[in-house]
């Protein structure tokens, strides 16, 4: 059991786990079986689920960014808030009536504070509809004390959801962005994968009077390419896709605990948690894991 293994064993299967390995190289590396990392990767998982729901409040956050991307990430900037796509058993197209209903697409959405780095909520979900981002938008107004600027991609069912959650006292503009549809190398089968071009980006202001300067989504979208690194179920075109629904909750859990409690930003010099003021010392992942055993 994940109870029974030694501590410097769970900090070290904890430690590969964030830093985006899959479950059979860390069983490969420790020695581990690969069912007792998962329930340990599972339990402090969800340890961390609960430790950023209790740490990521009262927070003075003042450029936020959000968007949501979908099969190609795209780098948008300042509070920034984006979905990332992945799947659960198998991908939507493939899932059959008699499958488990969490089965299928899965979106993980994402806030971003642009000045700390740090990730003050996040939500996972099924579908990315107005019920879904109104409930995100409304627990990530919740964290914070002050009016923010607010910069998210075009998808329709922000403008309603932030208005709900904030009213009017909100800066908020958004990215629209059009891409270009070009032939030759990068229609064929070779560039499939590849980021498209962007033709055109133009910015809207919804809300307020955001900042034209600051309106961007460029740190959210840098944040999920790094998400999709550090969270092997993410990566593309992966055998290691979740199987079961909380087991990659746990694994997002685990990975914004990790980036806003373990691990330095290179500018800053410190960590995100450090930088807004949520934490004064820098956390090893054995803090992380014995804050949340």
């Amino acid at each position: 059991m994940a109870n029974q293994l030694p501590k410097d064993k769970q900090i070290a299967v904890i430690a590969a786990l964030a830093e985006g390995s899959s479950i059979r190289s860390v069983e490969r590396m420790t020695g581990i079986h690969r069912d007792t990392i998962m329930r340990l990767g599972v339990k402090i998982g969800q340890g961390c689920a609960r430790l950023l729901d209790a740490k990521m409040r009262g927070l003075d956050c003042h450029r936020l960014e959000i968007d949501e991307i979908d099969e190609i990430d795209e780098i948008d900037e300042i509070d920034e808030i984006d979905e990332i796509w992945g799947f659960v058993g198998k991908k939507m197209r493939h899932v059959k009536p008699e499958d488990a209903q969490t089965f299928g697409d899965v979106w993980t959405y994402c806030a971003l504070d642009a000045e700390t780095k740090l990730v003050p909520s996040y939500r996972v979900s099924s579908t990315r509809d107005i019920y879904n981002t109104a409930e995100f938008i409304s627990d990530l107004a919740s964290r914070l004390n002050n009016r923010v600027q607010i910069s998210t991609d075009a998808m329709v069912a922000y403008p309603e959801a932030i208005e709900r959650a904030f009213g009017r006292e909100v800066d908020y503009a958004q990215i629209v962005k059009s891409y270009s549809s070009e032939d030759g190398k990068y229609n064929n089968q070779e560039r499939r994968y590849s980021q498209p071009r962007i033709r055109s980006s133009e910015k809207i202001w919804i809300t307020g009077t955001p900042n034209p300067k600051e309106a961007s989504t460029s740190y959210v979208e840098r944040l999920n390419a790094s998400t999709r690194l550090h969270v092997k179920r993410l990566n593309r075109l992966t055998l290691a896709f979740s199987k079961k629904l909380e087991n990659f909750e746990a694994a997002v859990a685990l990975n914004f605990a990790s980036h806003n409690f373990v691990k330095t930003h290179r500018t800053l010099k410190m960590t995100p948690a450090m930088a807004a003021g949520v934490e004064r010392n820098f956390w090893s992942y054995g803090d992380l894991v014995e804050a949340v055993s």
